[in-house]
């Protein structure tokens, strides 16, 4: 007997409608109807203007500051629970509060583990991410977590690039099993920047480790926030003789001072997605889209399909 799946619908939270509209017409669907009221003292309440009962519905929405991005999603959540929709999945294109995943200093929270557990008791029953800052957050849910992952969207636009002496590079210590990972689709070597902070984003000193002379350096990481370790390792790069430097990063956050140091940094492009809406444009900013990925990932949940193919780069 073939198996019967449920209509799904997709709804986009108000931090995230580019990127939802996109999803959606990769996926050949109309976004669902979805409004936000407002009370004059910024209070708001967010509800479906369709009916949902019996649906798959993907709730589409980042969490990146401010806060009321990640409050919505988690009342939208609540409505479709309460609406009567039949599976509900969170699709989180950034997640949020990802770097307060453990205990690193005395008397702080745990963040991630905070928005798993606000999450869950909300009502979902999946969660779509991409590229978590630590990947043991999705232990952090009692759900099934799918943990897409962007390299599929980056490894073919660097080899489009031509670059005759390639290097991966990572900007610290901490993600140099990211750079790895990258460097295996190239056969290529790896250089690591040991980093030293004084603060959150602010930098103390920095060394790199391995040869980069004469080489076209690509770094590689998740978040640019400040957009500081960035810029302090590409300039400590081309100090150390290579010929260009480019950097990867998934999630475009781009706080304070971060396009003006992109815009007079050693960088020749930095590379991101779409997961958060740019701020303002860039010369030196090019955003690769991952509609077509979050498409797919959507279709094969709803037709039981396998996740892990999404991973294979050709």
């Amino acid at each position: 007997m073939p198996l019967q799946f449920n209509t799904v619908k997709l709804f986009a939270g108000s931090g995230s409608t580019a990127i939802a509209k996109a999803i959606a017409t990769s996926y050949g669907k109309e976004l669902g109807q979805v409004a936000v009221s407002r009370f004059s003292d910024g209070e708001y309440q967010p509800h479906f203007d369709e009916s949902i009962r019996g649906c798959d519905v993907f709730l589409i929405q980042s969490t990146n500051q401010p806060t009321d991005n990640l409050m919505e999603l988690l009342m939208l959540v609540d409505a479709a629970r309460r609406a009567s929709a039949h599976y509900i999945t969170a699709v989180i294109p950034y997640f949020g509060l990802a770097r307060q995943d453990r205990k690193d200093k005395p008397r702080v929270a745990i963040g991630s583990k905070l928005v798993a557990n606000l999450l869950v008791a909300a009502g979902i029953h999946r969660i779509m991410t991409m590229d978590l800052h630590a990947a043991q957050i999705q232990a952090f849910f009692d759900v099934p977590v799918d943990h897409l992952d962007a390299s599929i969207i980056f490894v073919p636009y660097i080899k489009s690039l031509g670059l005759e002496n390639l290097t991966i590079a990572s900007p610290d210590m901490g993600g140099s099993y990211r750079a790895r990972s990258f460097a295996k689709y190239f056969n290529a070597e790896v250089v690591i920047c040991d980093k030293r902070r004084k603060r959150a984003n602010e930098i103390e000193s920095m060394t790199v480790i391995g040869d980069v002379t004469d080489q076209d350096i690509v770094l590689i990481d998740d978040i640019c926030d400040t957009a500081g370790t960035l810029a302090k390792a590409a300039g400590l790069i081309m100090e150390r003789g290579a010929r260009s430097v480019r950097a990867v990063c998934t999630h475009p956050v781009l706080s304070g001072k971060a396009y003006e140091t992109i815009e007079n940094s050693a960088l020749t492009e930095l590379i991101v997605t779409d997961t958060i809406p740019l701020k303002q444009e860039s010369k030196k900013i090019k955003v690769l889209s991952t509609a077509d990925l979050f498409a797919k990932a959507i279709m094969n949940v709803n037709e039981h399909g396998s996740i892990s193919q999404l991973f294979r780069i050709e």
